[in-house]
Formats: structure tokens, sequence, C-alpha cells
């Protein structure tokens, strides 16, 4: 550190002193050392719907799929992550932290939003908040402590991730972040386990299952990732996941189970690769009236047409045997099952730097015995469970049509 004589003469008369001025220098060395290695990204993400000929008051109620988004324009989210990754000490330790503004903050709802109000406090949310640990077992056990996002599903919050712009109702039946302790290892490059409990199923941070049994009642889950070899042939990189989720749905109050298995395969054919996924959902009487179940199978397709062209189908088929497909009074929909078919088609062109632009057609039908008459469409956030198309709300047609574009800049 470079002193001048001023500071020299005060600190010979003992008005100031030399090693507390090089502390503080040395702390803010630690500092700017801790910062240069924190990572800042995200993305903007906006959207223009248009739902023609079925108007928009009630629409299919995968998630995030808002009335209010409907026949028009939309700012969806804005995501900021500062993260500092772990390096390959055996003892590493960094952080992430994820923050979420917009509608879609508001609508998964881990500070118990419940959609958008247009209040900016609940227009703003924590999608990850945690601490990151390695410890040198084997080839070494890594732990994230605070909120992180499940571990299981085929698509995720982060919509440029997915093949397609709109949520599946697979995801829309999967839980989305837990508060509490995760842990991975690497047993080789083919295979990873995850396993950790939380406080309940989410999505609000810190909830506890109370009541009825805060105490001792947590939420388990374990998953398994798998990935073909180099030297499979034109499998390799081909992956297979499988996971469980047990525990109390606070705002649901009862016990649930979820269940997930899925795969992404590459074929024969260069650019063209093919998946599916399967998840279940079903609860328990003990904390509510009867067990009810959701299943949700999706198949999709995916084809680079070039660097920049792509396109991608998803085809889904979807049931229940009471309210897990539905929320608010109607949500047993007369009584009766009821049963979603969906399919969609994602034309992507990335022409601009940074930004995915996509092109994307959606038709849901809604099938069933169920009396839909008078059923309300509301986006009932503190059940992320998908509302089928309202007949009644559409002139009694049971299919909905969204043709939506969708652009996203990533930094």
């Amino acid at each position: 550190m470079k002193l001048n004589k001023w500071t020299m003469g005060l600190a010979a008369v003992g008005l100031v002193s030399m090693p507390a001025i090089g502390s503080a220098e040395e702390q803010m060395n630690q500092v700017w050392t801790a910062l240069s290695s924190t990572t800042l990204s995200g993305y903007v993400n906006t959207s223009m719907h248009w739902n023609p000929g079925t108007g928009n008051s009630v629409v299919p109620g995968y998630a995030f799929n808002q009335p209010d988004k409907q026949d028009g324009f939309n700012l969806n989210v804005v995501k900021l992550s500062l993260e500092k990754p772990l390096d390959e000490a055996q003892w590493a330790a960094g952080y992430k932290v994820d923050l979420l503004f917009g509608e879609d903050a508001a609508a998964l709802a881990t500070a118990n939003s419940i959609g958008r109000t247009g209040n900016l406090a609940e227009d703003v949310q924590i999608k990850q908040a945690y601490v990151n640990l390695r410890t040198p077992v084997g080839n070494g056990l890594d732990f994230k402590v605070g909120v992180w996002d499940t571990i299981i599903g085929y698509e995720v919050f982060d919509s440029g991730s997915n093949p397609n712009y709109t949520r599946s109702y697979g995801y829309s039946i999967e839980p989305t972040t837990h508060t509490g302790v995760l842990g991975s290892y690497q047993l080789n490059k083919s295979a990873t386990f995850s396993f950790g409990m939380a406080n309940t199923f989410g999505p609000v941070i810190n909830q506890k299952a109370n009541p009825p049994k805060a105490e001792s009642y947590k939420t388990y889950m374990a998953a398994v990732a798998l990935t073909a070899p180099d030297d499979w042939g034109f499998l390799a990189g081909s992956t297979a996941y499988g996971g469980f989720i047990n525990g109390f749905n606070n705002g649901a109050t009862w016990d649930q189970t979820s269940l997930y298995t899925g795969f992404t395969m590459n074929t024969p054919i260069k650019g063209w690769r093919v998946g599916a996924s399967y998840d279940y959902m079903g609860t328990t009487g003990e904390f509510a009236a009867g067990s009810k179940y959701a299943n949700a199978l999706s198949v999709y397709s995916s084809v680079s047409l070039s660097e920049k062209l792509s396109f991608h189908a998803r085809g889904e088929y979807a049931w229940t045997d009471t309210a897990l497909l539905g929320t608010g009074d109607n949500a047993t929909f007369g009584g009766g099952n009821s049963e979603v078919f969906a399919l969609t088609g994602t034309l992507q062109y990335d022409l601009w730097k940074n930004v995915i632009s996509r092109l994307e057609i959606r038709w849901d039908h809604q099938a069933g015995d169920g009396d839909m008459s008078g059923y309300g469409g509301d986006f009932d956030t503190t059940l992320p469970l998908p509302v089928p198309p309202d007949p009644a709300g559409n002139n009694g047609d049971r299919n909905s049509v969204l043709v939506a574009v969708n652009l996203i800049y990533v930094f």
C-alpha cells in the first residue's frame, strides 16, 4: 500500500493505525476477489398471443397461461441471476440467486402471491437462492442448501431452455421449487444421482407442513440421470431420467406423490432428436377428502434445419379421475373424469444475436364425461395444476387454439 507523507505523519503521532489501514485494504481485495468469480446473466421474455375465434376469458390452464395474456402483447418475465459456480477444489463453495420480475414471477408464487395483482412486491419473486457446497467424498458430493428448482420434469421454468414456448400439462402438475437441502453425486460420466429433503412440495419459500405436523413431516425426493457413453454410436449423448417426490402439499393440504420418467434420444438422422415423458401426481385422503390422481404423457420431436432454423413438435395426453386437472368451483367437472389432448408446433429462427425468436401454434381439446357448464376460469396458482379448455366460456366449443410469438433476449 502506498502512503503519502501526511498519512505517515499522522501515524507517527498515533492518530491513525497503519495495521488497520492495511487490514482494510486486504479485506477490500478479498471482496473484489470474491466478486470477480461471480457471473451475472439472465433474460427478458416477451410474447404476443392470439386466440382465434374462442375468446380469452377462459383458456387452457397449463402453467403461465393466464387469461389476461390472450389477444395482446405481454412481458412474461425478466430474470436476473448472480452465481459463483463451484470450482475444482475439494472443499469448493459457491452460491446462486435467481430473481424474477413480472407476471410469470407472480404465478410461480414462491412468496405466496396469487396471480398478477399489479403489486410490484408480488410481481418480484425469488426463484432460487442457495449456498452450493462440495465435500471430498468419492468424486465429490455436492449440496445445495436453500431454495432450489425441483429435480423432476422434462421442461423447466425458463421457457427458452424448452423445445416449445408454452408449457406441457406434465410440467403443470409437477412441483416447481423447494426449500431444503439437495445432494448430488456423479458416479461416472454416465450416471448422476440426486437426493434431497425439503419442507413441503413448495413453492412458497420457508413454508412448513403446519398444520398438521411440521416438526417431523418433511418432503423427500430422489432422481437419477443416465447419459449414453461416447461409444454408443448415434445414441451417444442421449439421456434418460427418473425420479420421485413424496411429502405434504401445504397449499392443498394433502399428502402428495409425484413420479416422473423421461428421455431424450438422438437418431441416425443428423439434427433430429426425439423424446418422451410421463408424469404422475397422486394424493391421499389423510388430510383431504378422498384420493385423487392425474397423469400426463408427452412426446417430443426436434429437428435442426440449419444453424439458425429449427422445428419442435409436442403431442400430449393428460387424464384425471376428479379434480386434479381443474381448479375453482367446478374443479370436478360435474364429478366425471376429464381428459385433455394437445398438439404444439414451434418454429424457431434465431435471426438476431442473443435472441430466441419463435412462432408457435397450439391446439387443446378437452374430452370426458363431466358437465362443464358454469365452470369458472380463474387460474389458481396455489395449486399449480392445469385447467382444461372450458366449452361454456368458449361458446360450447371444447377446443382452444393459440397462435403465439415469443422473443427472448438472453444475456
